[in-house]
């Protein structure tokens, strides 16, 4: 009588575009994505965790200068409000990129992003 084991399945790994997509989604995603990174290295995923981590950056400094923007009427409001569309637009960019399975840079900050984290391979 032989008795047959069955292995469990592995179970599949998370690919590096689910990755690079998840990154963009809060200090709570790209954290995530980054362990899932370290698990299952790709290309993909590095430069979208180098460019969302960037993103994330200035969205601090750009609250910071709202900050201090903020009393300065009319015009600092407006100013502010600037910043903020122009780094949703960013985002929206990086996170359709990384849905499309691309590498294309955001603009202003994406080969700047490239540079400055080249540490995340």
């Amino acid at each position: 009588m032989s008795t047959e084991t069955n292995p469990t399945p592995a179970a599949p790994g998370i690919d590096g575009k689910t990755i690079a997509i998840l990154s963009y989604f809060t200090w709570i995603g790209w954290i995530i994505a980054f362990v899932l990174y370290n698990s299952n290295k790709s290309q993909l995923a590095a430069y979208h965790l180098r460019q969302s981590l960037t993103l994330m950056i200035l969205g601090i400094l750009v609250y910071i200068v709202q900050i201090m923007l903020i009393f300065i009427p009319f015009l600092g409001w407006a100013v502010a409000v600037l910043l903020w569309i122009g780094l949703v637009v960013l985002w929206v960019l990086g996170l359709v990129a990384a849905i499309n399975g691309q590498e294309k840079p955001a603009p202003v900050i994406g080969s700047l992003s490239q540079s400055i984290f080249s540490g995340i391979k």
